[in-house]
């Protein structure tokens, strides 16, 4: 049986989600029918609406849905600023996903104003660099609240104090944290939160915004007045009650699911310091981390040809975000921390999830350090 530690790119879907998308799959489903049809999809929405919301503390009117976490970034960031106006710029971080950067980028090019503010070895950003960035012109801060690559988390609330009564506001994609670490949107202080359904073992292609009231965004979309206005086209019923037990089933699990990745963890770098003295931890040291995430380095080896290697041995892992993975270029988060080019190549990122047992973590440990053997020997033939 093939090993799954992959989760950080999305996670198996949850036998609870699937018997849930079946029940709305076959009907008839918009929910803006004024039919018992409509009524029944309608009922469906709003109960997973709540479910998400619960997921962040927050409430049902202030989630948003859409087709994944990557619409979600782009309404935040292109919305929150074009409802701002001209000249209105950004501050982010160098290791964001490449739907928060790609978007940031893309509006600079427009003419919006933007910093891009380093992280250091480890992948963290320090909240005074990101205050010491703000201009005149910032009206609004985007920082991951967990990095998916080296399991980094973001000083979000700490930004969230030093901004309050600024006019600036505050989004984190919260897509790697969602499940793995616990979310209360008012503890963070954030003004916008992004969601992914797929990362908590929900369908692919949805997600949802989180839109503190009274927060102004501008739509992306044109057309009926779904969602507030906000994300204009019929929801997609069936994928968004999947999320919405995805969510249900995330927040009750999250503290016993993430005690056990952490130790699984553990469990797994201190085998492969033993078996690999030269490997390297990409990534924090110390909380605080995603429980779930390992990335590391072996001398000699690229992460490619591991992956490959280790596929081929029955056991799924990355090299770094999925969005990403196809690229010939290197992780810009490993090249954001100092690597060269050459060790931005060599991360392996394992990401647990909650099914993931000891003795996954015992297998990886057995094949992985022949692996790299068998890359060394042929590295030096």
């Amino acid at each position: 049986m093939r090993i799954y530690l992959d989760h950080n790119a999305t996670a198996p879907l949850r036998p609870e989600v699937h018997a849930a998308l079946l029940d709305f799959l076959g009907p008839p489903a918009n929910p803006s029918s004024a039919h018992r049809e409509g009524a029944r999809a309608r009922a469906g929405l709003e109960t997973a609406r709540a479910e998400v919301a619960s997921l962040v503390g927050g409430v049902p009117a202030e989630i948003v849905f859409t087709s994944g976490a990557t619409e979600a970034n782009n309404l935040a960031l292109r919305g929150a600023l074009a409802a701002a106006g001209p000249g209105a710029g950004l501050v982010t971080s160098a290791v964001e996903h490449a739907s928060v950067l790609e978007t940031a980028r893309a509006l600079a090019a427009d003419g919006r104003p933007l910093t891009i503010v380093p992280v250091d070895a480890e992948g963290r950003v320090a909240a005074r660099d990101v205050i010491a960035a703000i201009a005149p012109a910032t009206r609004l801060v985007t920082l991951g609240l967990a990095n998916g690559e080296v399991g980094a988390v973001a000083p979000v609330a700490e930004v969230a104090a030093a901004l309050r009564g600024r006019g600036i506001l505050l989004h984190t994609d919260a897509v790697q944290a969602a499940g793995r670490l616990p979310l209360d949107v008012s503890a963070l202080g954030v003004d916008l939160l992004s969601l992914s359904a797929h990362k908590l073992g929900g369908p692919g292609g949805v997600g949802a915004l989180w839109v503190r009231r009274g927060v102004r965004l501008r739509s992306e979309l044109t057309g009926g007045p779904q969602e507030r206005q906000l994300r204009a086209g019929t929801e997609n019923v069936a994928a968004i009650v999947g999320f919405g037990v995805a969510a249900r089933l995330a927040r009750s699990e999250q503290l016993e699911a993430g005690a056990r990745m952490s130790a699984l963890v553990e469990r797994l770098w201190m085998g492969l310091r033993a078996r690999l003295p030269d490997v390297m931890r990409n990534g924090p040291a110390a909380p605080p981390r995603l429980p779930n995430t390992l990335n590391v380095s072996v001398p000699g080896c690229t992460g490619e040809s591991l992956m490959v290697l280790l596929d081929l041995a029955g056991v799924a892992v990355s090299v770094g975000s999925a969005c990403v993975a196809g690229a010939a270029e290197p992780s810009h988060v490993l090249r954001a921390m100092g690597r060269d080019s050459e060790a931005a190549r060599a991360g392996l990122r394992l990401s647990l999830g909650p099914t993931t047992s000891t003795a996954d973590v015992e297998r990886v440990l057995d094949v992985l350090p022949e692996l790299v053997a068998q890359v060394r020997r042929g590295a030096a033939a």
